[in-house]
């Protein structure tokens, strides 16, 4: 498998969109059978593609050194398989990321969204799936409803995969104050926040009340930050008509 293969998959020889837009995400079955899932970043900006060249590692390198450190850390994420640069006369020009295909059963924005069967079960799984990885020291950047793929085991146990990985820190120990905004993301329902903070309080020891406080406080700020910049491009649509 090379950059050429890769390419003439994601625009010609996939089996499946996951994802249009900014980013492609296509799902492609090998010869062997094995599923795998490219992702092709967006082409940077001309600063970024200099960015990316000498200063930073590309989306793609750090997807794939990020999961390789989850697996290693025993957090799920789908298995990294390789990842693919191409650089022009300037700088990095497209990138890809690859990994096997999880087949879930739904992700966390479906418990936000919908009435779904054994919601709080899996919902305090999650939480015990997101105060694992804070034990290890991963703080996910991007821990929001669409980044956790959810696979039904059998018997009311749910296995967890973080996608979308490119920011994330790592840390020998993180303070409650970064574990409760790292959980701020994920949902505005209160009581969700509610189930989530009982389960959180259980595992860490922290009083309940406290972990409730923090994190609805944690969820409101985002949801007003998140809202206030909905407006702001709504109006800035507007004005350019």
């Amino acid at each position: 498998m090379d950059i050429n293969h890769i390419k003439d998959i994601v625009k010609n020889n996939y089996d499946e969109i996951l994802q249009k837009g900014r980013n492609v995400i296509v799902r492609h079955i090998l010869n062997n059978g094995e599923e795998i899932v490219i992702k092709s970043f967006k082409i940077p900006n001309f600063i970024n593609k200099i960015i990316y060249r000498f200063f930073r590692k590309s989306k793609a390198k750090r997807s794939f050194e990020y999961a390789t450190i989850l697996m290693n850390k025993g957090i799920g994420t789908p298995k990294p398989i390789a990842f693919f640069e191409y650089f022009d006369i300037v700088g990095l020009n497209e990138s890809y990321y690859v990994s096997e295909y999880i087949k879930s059963d739904l992700t966390y924005r479906e418990l936000v969204q919908t009435d779904y069967p054994d919601g709080e079960n899996i919902l305090r799984q999650f939480t015990r799936f997101s105060y694992e990885m804070h034990q290890k020291g991963i703080e996910f950047l991007d821990h929001s409803p669409g980044n956790t793929l959810i696979k039904y085991d059998g018997n009311c146990n749910y296995s967890f995969y973080l996608v979308d990985l490119n920011r994330m820190k790592f840390h020998d120990k993180i303070d409650f104050h970064t574990r409760m905004k790292n959980l701020s993301r994920l949902t505005p329902k209160k009581e969700m926040i509610k189930i989530m903070s009982n389960e959180y309080a259980k595992l860490s020891g922290e009083d309940e009340k406290t972990v409730f406080q923090a994190m609805w406080k944690f969820t409101e700020d985002f949801q007003y930050r998140f809202h206030r910049k909905k407006r702001f491009k709504k109006k800035l649509k507007f004005w350019k008509k």
